[in-house]
């Protein structure tokens, strides 16, 4: 006797599955490692960031990597970790590439989804300050506050998704591999540690609030993804081409999730490249 559908064409443990990357991804762990470690790599060669403060709690911090050119675009990078998981400092590994592009990058801090006993409004409120501060605090560090770029992956492509859907004077964002509406992940086994209700799933589904989008929108994931994060990506591309919004998808071949999120340091790999094009720099 088969298992019962309980979203799409899914039984549970195919959903569950389906929100689990390490299903997919066999080497997790190696390219997860490869992050600290290029993040090492990047201290070494950059120096250590400025670390600026948007918040009161300890944990909402940013830390900025600076170009020498003045007045240069500043991308800001909001980290995967299914929301329960990860730190700035082991995300820095792409400010090599846009520092010497010309771009300042800001990694978020923010609490996790462990942290919040479930709560994602507390770490969407955070996001959504971190990236206020340095849309008003841009000139601090040589940026233009005119040139503000958003860019996530993972869990954190979700938050970025919700920050597109904040009115924020944002010039475009580049979200890889994400969830964009959040009745999937609800009915998965990502509930055991994420406080879904009505109200958060309706808030926190960019999808659902397509209105509030007014900035060009770049989508990523691979096709070694699961099914789930394939499919996220593809209808929420979809739905914002029919609302008449300005996006571009984009499938990167033979990556899974965490291969694809190691691209965002490569200016030849899929994500770099796509980062690159988007804010104009070679």
């Amino acid at each position: 006797m088969s298992e019962p559908k309980i979203f799409l064409d899914y039984d549970q443990k195919a959903l569950d599955d389906a929100y689990d990357q390490a299903v997919y991804a066999a080497n997790r762990d190696q390219v997860i490692a490869r992050f600290a470690s290029a993040s090492r790599t990047t201290r070494q060669h950059l120096g250590e960031p400025q670390r600026f403060a948007y918040g009161k709690s300890a944990i909402e911090g940013l830390d900025v990597y600076r170009t020498g050119k003045p007045d240069a675009p500043v991308n800001i990078f909001i980290h995967g970790g299914a929301w329960r998981a990860g730190l700035a400092r082991d995300y820095a590994f792409p400010a090599e590439m846009l520092v010497r592009a010309g771009s300042h990058l800001a990694v978020l801090d923010f609490n996790n989804a462990l942290e919040t006993k479930g709560d994602l409004t507390i770490m969407a409120d955070q996001v959504r300050r971190a990236v206020a501060w340095v849309i008003d605090n841009a000139r601090q560090f040589g940026g233009d506050p005119a040139r503000v770029y958003v860019s996530g992956t993972s869990s954190g492509a979700h938050l970025g998704g919700v920050v597109a859907t904040s009115g924020f004077a944002v010039k475009g964002y580049a979200l890889a591999s994400g969830m964009y509406d959040l009745r999937g992940p609800r009915l998965s086994k990502r509930s055991s540690y994420v406080a879904f209700t009505d109200e958060v799933e309706d808030a926190l589904s960019p999808q659902r609030h397509l209105s509030r989008i007014s900035a060009p929108v770049v989508l990523l994931y691979g096709s070694l993804e699961t099914p789930e994060f394939q499919r996220q990506s593809r209808d929420f591309a979809a739905a914002l081409a029919k609302a008449g919004k300005e996006t571009e998808l984009l499938v990167a071949n033979g990556y899974n999730h965490f291969e694809l999120t190691e691209t965002l340091g490569n200016p030849y790999g899929p994500l770099g490249r796509a980062l690159l094009k988007q804010m104009g720099l070679a």
